[in-house]
């Protein structure tokens, strides 16, 4: 189950939020005042070390308290295999850098990427390297007005 924002966030920090796939991670980071979501370089994934040695750097350079990971769920709510992977690599996340990690719904995130890019001009080569980045965005952006919206 997702868990919800909670209110008291680690001030000052930013917020991190990741979208993982299989050989991509769509990562997106807030504003130190927690509003507004933007999306950094998609990390392409080579091994769970590298993968974690990546994230590292860019929590301690960027000073990051918190982290969403995008919660695929079936389009029923249900949970799947998908799901239970990304508990994994919550715990995971957890576990390497003492922060709070939160996992948030995911669904129709990639699809409103997909909607969203496919407004601009951008060309379809362009629009597949930055989908990810955008889904990390929307993932991000959604819990932060959640959590505003709860306070």
């Amino acid at each position: 189950m997702p868990a919800a924002p909670d209110s008291c966030t680690t001030q000052g920090k930013r917020v991190l939020g990741l979208d993982v796939g299989s050989k991509t991670i769509g990562v997106a980071v807030s504003d130190p005042l927690g509003i507004t979501a933007q999306g950094l370089e998609t990390i392409r994934r080579r091994s769970k070390r590298i993968d974690f040695d990546q994230l590292e750097t860019i929590i301690r350079t960027l000073d990051v308290g918190e982290v969403v990971v995008g919660y695929p769920l079936r389009m029923s709510g249900s949970e799947g295999t998908e799901a239970e992977k990304m508990q994994r690599f919550a715990e995971q996340l957890r576990q390497r850098f003492q922060l709070p990690v939160y996992l948030w719904d995911e669904r129709l995130t990639s699809a409103q990427a997909n909607r969203v890019l496919r407004e601009t001009d951008m060309s379809i080569s362009r629009r597949r390297q930055v989908v990810d980045r955008m889904a990390a965005v929307l993932i991000l952006q959604s819990w932060m007005d959640s959590r505003a919206n709860q306070g």
